[in-house]
């Protein structure tokens, strides 16, 4: 199969729902105001690319290459992140609805996340170290065993995190989320 690359190029106001985007290298590549809801992005690369309020809700990535990659006021509800390709996976998101996410096991270290709804959000088992959760809504996001060394959730808002099953050392929290960590304990916090 012929590999295909792209480089620099602009998409503005494409449809890749109805013809899906050709499977390739996308490098230094912008997308806006595209539409990929329901698409398949399997295998595809996307080097230093940037999507700017794009639609990418239910999206198959399976061992889709997200390197370097920016999400600007982008839908991504219901996609399964857990299943892109791993190596050098940078992703960064602005403004974004992630509702429904899965990043089952994904290292995002230095991740960051500002003004997005991640709300039922899957962190389970993912290394969150020094990521930025800035003005976000993790409602019923779900964080077993994640590592959240170091990560900023001051101004993060609706969250619940066990500290006795997930790694908070040095993480940063507003003293308005102190509930979200003692929420276990069935006390009430005034």
């Amino acid at each position: 199969m012929e590999d295909f690359y792209f480089e620099g190029e602009t998409y503005d106001r494409k449809n890749f729902s109805e013809n899906n985007l050709t499977i390739g290298t996308y490098e230094d590549c912008t997308f806006i105001n595209c539409n990929f809801a329901n698409s398949d992005l399997t295998e595809t690369k996307f080097l230093s690319t940037v999507f700017k309020n794009c639609d990418l809700s239910m999206s198959t990535v399976r061992d889709t290459a997200f390197r370097s990659v920016q999400f600007q006021q982008c839908n991504l509800l219901g996609i399964h992140f857990d299943d892109c390709n791993d190596l050098l996976l940078e992703m960064n998101f602005g403004a974004c609805n992630l509702q429904l996410c899965s990043f089952f096991k994904k290292s995002l270290k230095r991740t960051s996340f500002k003004d997005c709804n991640l709300q039922e959000v899957d962190f389970a088992e993912c290394d969150l170290s020094d990521a930025v959760f800035a003005g976000c809504n993790l409602n019923a996001a779900i964080f077993e065993k994640t590592n959240l060394t170091n990560a900023d959730l001051s101004t993060a808002i609706g969250f619940i995190i066990d500290p006795e099953i997930n790694k908070i050392t040095k993480a940063k929290f507003s003293v308005n989320g102190l509930a979200g960590l003692l929420s276990k304990y069935g006390i009430e916090i005034i």
